[in-house]
């Protein structure tokens, strides 16, 4: 039996029914995980698609207003709890980064950069990390997105938590790399191990998470999985399967290193291999899923074979194991196809199905031609040079570092009272101020009240103060 998601269908519709016909239909329970049914909550500022690196810069940030459309069209966001969070405080921001970089940040700008010449090549100021109007106003929308996301996830309003515009996973604690001023996703992790014992971290971007392995690679807390290119000279150059992490941290960070044109097939084989050992074994309490878009074959800067589908099933895969997650985006320099992306897996956590077809109000649908459709053919471009050989190898290679963890380990918590409101101290302040003006009111209120319900008891000839 057809489904009425499929194109070719033996009945017609009127343009009444099509506009009052959803693009999208639950997702088939069964026992293979897809039947798990979080709650999802999408935390977006649609300032933040605002924001330009310049004119041949490789990043645009328009990707996620893109993104944001599809999701609107196809009409998910009835299957999410929906927040525009606030920006990321300096104090925020200052739980990773070092003062002096993020004063820069706060105080450059392209009027009067030539006045920070000297802080410039200190900041690792150039073509990759320009200065751009409203650079920090930038930082701070998408660190307090995944801020705000990882609160929801700390006080269980969600299981999962969605954040297109994070997963900025280069920079570092005193400079910017790789497009990335802020590590968001650093900030959350440092959030949610003020409650959960143990992070994980899985990377599926073209590019090595160097930003994120660096800040945990001293840690037994937080493990790092990162699926990237990796030949010894393409961006940012680390990523070998022998680095594995230094001292309480050792054994604690796995590096998947690929070559070029990897496909469908073989990338979703070795991931879930990887991946389930390291759940199994590590027993994470939350997961942070980087979704980097330039994984995809045809990216403007990728090298691999990926479709839609393959790079969803990854994320998919990681879903079923019913830990909290936080999702964020990543790289992605081909904005028609990043938005198709974060559109998919959107659906792939809410567990619906989408019609392929691209929805006919979508806004800028024209972006998206000549096929108009959710899953245009990304792979074949490019040779594979991951052998079967390689690949086999690689993944004993991976596992074996694993036997070493022998378990999860153990963590003494202490109770410290996690900030579950969204809200700065001013704000709180300001909130109590104003329960205590309503509560005096209250109070007087109350006591009219009672004197008016006393004069209606008296009987007549009583008299009554």
């Amino acid at each position: 039996m057809s489904s009425w998601l499929d194109d070719d269908s033996t009945f017609s519709t009127d343009r009444k029914t099509l506009s009052q016909t959803p693009y999208y239909e639950p997702t088939a329970k069964t026992f293979d995980g897809s039947g798990y049914t979080p709650r999802v909550s999408y935390h977006y500022n649609p300032d933040v698609s605002r924001y330009h690196y310049g004119v041949r810069h490789p990043m645009k940030p328009f990707r996620l207003m893109l993104t944001d459309h599809l999701v609107i069209s196809y009409k998910l966001y009835e299957q999410m709890d929906l927040y525009k969070p606030r920006r990321a405080t300096n104090e925020e921001l200052l739980e990773f980064h070092s003062d002096d970089y993020i004063k820069f940040l706060e105080t450059v700008t392209p009027d009067n950069v030539n006045k920070f010449a000297s802080s410039l090549k200190k900041f690792n100021i150039g073509d990759d990390c320009p200065v751009f109007d409203g650079m920090f106003d930038y930082c701070q929308l998408y660190a307090g997105a995944s801020l705000d996301a990882s609160r929801k996830l700390i006080n269980g309003m969600s299981d999962i938590a969605i954040n297109w515009s994070g997963g900025l996973h280069h920079a570092k604690k005193y400079e910017p790399s790789g497009f990335c001023y802020v590590n968001d996703i650093v900030l959350s992790i440092l959030n949610l191990l003020r409650v959960h014992p143990r992070v994980l971290y899985i990377d599926i971007d073209l590019h090595h998470g160097d930003g994120v392995q660096e800040a945990f690679y001293l840690t037994d807390r937080v493990m790092t999985v990162s699926f990237h290119k990796y030949n010894g000279e393409f961006f940012p150059g680390t990523g070998n399967y022998d680095e594995t992490g230094v001292g309480k941290g050792k054994h604690f960070a796995l590096n998947v290193p690929l070559q070029d044109g990897i496909d469908d097939e073989s990338y979703i084989r070795l991931f879930k291999s990887i991946i389930e050992p390291v759940i199994t074994t590590f027993n994470p309490t939350a997961i942070i899923q980087q979704c980097g878009a330039d994984s995809l074959g045809c990216d403007r800067l990728g090298t691999f074979n990926l479709n839609i589908r393959a790079h969803g099933e990854c994320v998919k895969f990681v879903k079923s194991f019913g830990i909290p997650m936080l999702v964020v985006g990543g790289g992605g320099y081909t904005p028609r196809n990043v938005s198709r992306l974060w559109c998919y897996e959107t659906s792939v956590m809410t567990s619906q199905q989408l019609n392929s077809k691209l929805p006919e109000s979508l806004p800028f649908r024209n972006f998206f031609q000549p096929d108009y459709s959710l899953h245009p053919n990304l792979g074949d471009r490019i040779d594979n040079k991951n052998t079967k050989k390689y690949l086999e190898n690689l993944k004993n290679t991976l596992l074996e570092n694993l036997r070493y963890l022998r378990g999860a380990p153990s963590v003494a918590m202490q109770e410290i009272p996690p900030d579950l409101q969204n809200i700065t101290n001013d704000e709180e302040q300001a909130i109590i101020d104003k329960l205590n003006r309503e509560s005096e009111l209250d109070d007087i209120e109350e006591e009219n009240r009672y004197w008016i319900t006393k004069k209606d008891e008296a009987r007549k000839g009583e008299l009554l103060d």
